[in-house]
């Protein structure tokens, strides 16, 4: 899979038009996908711009990948839409299609016996700042990002939004959540959901931030980074003094009685670290089921690690104040963009559900659409 340096856009009629022209005709919306494909994030854009069609809409799709020309018509095949027209610029591209919107989309979505069901869990980052950088941190967050802060009035309008349309999990990510300086009205705003905090732990102990945390409820869960059972490891991905840092943060909110989860995240899984790390977690008193071990995602500082895309990266839509995301850790990925602002959440949730219906009526089927190599 490729991804794309091109700039992705969706064009609309200029002013007093009613259509954008394209060489395979005229169209109300054009989607210029550049050289992605659809596993790499077309699928997104063409599911974000057909949901703005009305019955019998024409939506214009511009390409210069060549599998597009094979995936393509799967995609209308499988969710009923007509391609009406096509047209290639030359032998090599790029090529153009228009798309007829049918009057109902594929809207059944096939069980794969482990994925948390889209609409349940909604990620939000409350900030972009950290007073850590870790070097796969991949928000891209340290003490010079942009804080980027999300505002407490647009959280309550999601949050009440979500739980309305059935939603359950709220996880509350950062940057680091606790140098938000209204955190703990973010965390009241999602109050009648099951919600997560995310934090490394480290400026808990005193001042402000200590106030913030023993005054959040304890049905909140805390889930601290740790990656390592003694600091060299730990210290090495996240900075000098960390790991120490982080365990007395643990120790704190387990002592005001938080439940805590604890999450690794390792380049190499390597057994003997992490069967070490299980025992420091037995030592903590930290449950079975709280502990997660992760791999790194080669997004935002990564340089390698797991390359995610649509095809292997399960959807968690994510929140941020500048947009809506299809997973927390591809957030600094444009190819991985739903939308532009973070509501209407049901538009979000809409576009994922849209686009995982296609995925896996393409599984059901034995269809190789939507590959990403």
């Amino acid at each position: 899979m490729r991804s794309s340096d091109a700039v992705l856009t969706t064009v609309l009629p200029e002013p007093g038009l009613d259509h954008v022209p394209t060489p395979a005709g005229p169209v109300e919306r054009l989607v210029d996908g550049g050289d992605l494909d659809c596993g790499s994030g077309l699928l997104l854009l063409i599911t974000r711009s057909m949901r703005r069609l009305g019955e019998g809409g024409h939506l214009g799709i511009r390409s210069a990948e060549p599998s597009v020309t094979v995936d393509l018509p799967e995609w209308a095949d499988l969710v009923g839409h007509d391609i009406v027209a096509r047209h290639a610029q030359s032998e090599s591209g790029p090529w153009w299609f228009v798309v007829e919107k049918a009057g109902a989309q594929t809207s059944t979505v096939f069980s794969t016996g482990s994925r948390t069901p889209v609409g349940q869990r909604l990620w939000v980052y409350s900030n972009f700042d950290c007073n850590l950088a870790c070097d796969y941190c991949c928000s891209q967050s340290s003490p010079k990002a942009q804080a980027r802060r999300f505002p407490v009035e647009t959280a309550r309008q999601a949050f009440e939004e979500f739980g309305a349309i059935g939603g359950r999990e709220v996880f509350i990510t950062g940057g680091e959540p606790f140098m938000h300086p209204d955190l703990g009205a973010l965390v009241e705003a999602a109050e009648g959901l099951e919600r997560t905090v995310l934090t490394n732990a480290m400026i808990l102990q005193r001042g402000r931030r200590r106030e913030v945390l023993e005054a959040l409820d304890r049905s909140v869960t805390l889930q601290v980074s740790l990656d390592s059972a003694t600091a060299d490891l730990h210290d090495r991905q996240r900075g000098a003094g960390s790991w120490s840092k982080a365990l007395s943060g643990i120790e704190l909110a387990a002592s005001l009685g938080f439940r805590v989860r604890i999450a690794a995240t390792l380049y190499d899984e390597d057994p003997a670290g992490v069967r070490d790390l299980h025992r420091r977690l037995d030592s903590l008193h930290i449950a079975a089921e709280d502990r997660v071990i992760r791999p790194v995602a080669q997004e935002g500082f990564a340089d390698q690690g797991i390359h995610v895309s649509l095809g292997n990266l399960e959807p968690e839509p994510t929140l941020t104040v500048d947009g809506a995301w299809w997973h927390p850790v591809a957030v600094t990925n444009p190819n991985m963009r739903i939308a532009d602002a973070p509501l209407p959440v049901s538009e979000v949730i809409g576009v994922v559900r849209d686009a995982v219906a296609v995925q896996d009526a393409a599984t059901a089927a034995g269809r190789e659409v939507f590959r990403c190599a």
